[in-house]
């Protein structure tokens, strides 16, 4: 394939040039007819009234106002608050326009903004003045306005899928619980390590001012030891009262604080000397088996007689 295949003969090529058209139209080669005007008709509109109003009768139905509800009303009266507030917008419009780099004078006539406003503002006031004369109307037939308050409506949609969009509901809320108590704790933890921290930086800068205030005592340049008993408060300022423990007591009572155990109960010089706790006229109090407890001898019931009272009492 050469680059020759691509070129187009003159007596094949059809598309004429500008130059050629201008060049054959100075020779007058062009001839009438080939380049023909197009005349315009102009469109008329017929405004056939009668026809109109003809059709509109054989597709228009005469239904009550109820099932129409078709309002023509004048717009409401603009309230003052309103008006003040469409005032302030277009003084902060025009300063704002005024005050800019080209300095244009402010017409609020032109103001997309202050218009828009304007617009809307108006339909406001057209919506309200339909709705009160509609509602005047409406009263007036006896037709009631508001839902009563025992006024029963089916559900659009099925128990099942209710009891799935609360599930789904319920689950939602459970997660986010769990979020926020994970983040509580996280929070929490996060908070004693940096009170522990704090004090384990306290504890050792106090540690640290004590070892100084040692050191320059040693050192005989000071003579106050008055930090010491600082200290000593410090520890035991924080310390509750230990509760007694009465196991431990009883324990201690019976068995000492420790030391020596064997050959605690001997006699000893002193001890055989020491005669204060002897009592010799004190009796040997009977030890009652049943109760468990010493019963004092002076107390004698159903005792006896002997044999001869006995034998004495029979005659």
């Amino acid at each position: 394939m050469t680059t020759s295949d691509f070129v187009l003969n003159e007596s094949d090529s059809e598309i004429d040039s500008d130059e050629e058209l201008q060049e054959a139209f100075a020779k007058g080669l062009l001839k009438p007819g080939l380049n023909e005007e197009i005349e315009k008709v102009e469109k008329r509109y017929a405004n056939n009234v009668a026809d109109l109003k003809t059709k509109l009768k054989e597709f228009q139905l005469k239904l009550p106002w109820v099932e129409t509800l078709d309002l023509v009303t004048t717009v409401a009266p603009m309230a003052p608050d309103v008006a003040l507030q469409i005032q302030q917008t277009a003084i902060r419009r025009k300063n704002l326009q005024e005050n800019s780099k080209g300095k244009q004078v402010y017409d609020p006539t032109n103001d997309p903004v202050l218009n828009e406003f304007k617009r809307e503002n108006l339909i406001h006031r057209q919506a309200q003045s339909a709705v009160l004369d509609g509602i005047k109307r409406l009263k007036d037939l006896n037709i009631s306005t508001r839902r009563p308050d025992d006024f029963f409506a089916e559900m659009a949609k099925t128990d099942e899928h209710m009891q799935k969009v609360r599930k789904n509901l319920m689950a939602k809320q459970a997660a986010q619980s769990r979020v926020e108590k994970v983040r509580q704790l996280r929070d929490q933890k996060k908070m004693a390590k940096r009170v522990q921290i704090d004090t384990k930086l306290k504890q050792a800068a106090d540690k640290k001012q004590m070892l100084e205030q040692l050191k320059r005592v040693r050192k005989g340049k000071s003579t106050d030891l008055d930090f010491l008993d600082d200290n000593k408060g410090k520890g035991n300022k924080g310390n509750v009262k230990n509760k007694v423990n009465k196991r431990r007591a009883m324990k201690d009572d019976k068995f000492g604080f420790g030391g020596k155990k064997k050959g605690s109960k001997l006699n000893t010089r002193e001890s055989s000397s020491q005669m204060d706790g002897f009592n010799s006229s004190a009796k040997k109090k009977p030890f009652n088996f049943k109760s468990k407890q010493f019963t004092p001898n002076n107390k004698k019931k159903n005792q006896r007689p002997g044999k001869s009272k006995r034998k004495n009492a029979k005659r």
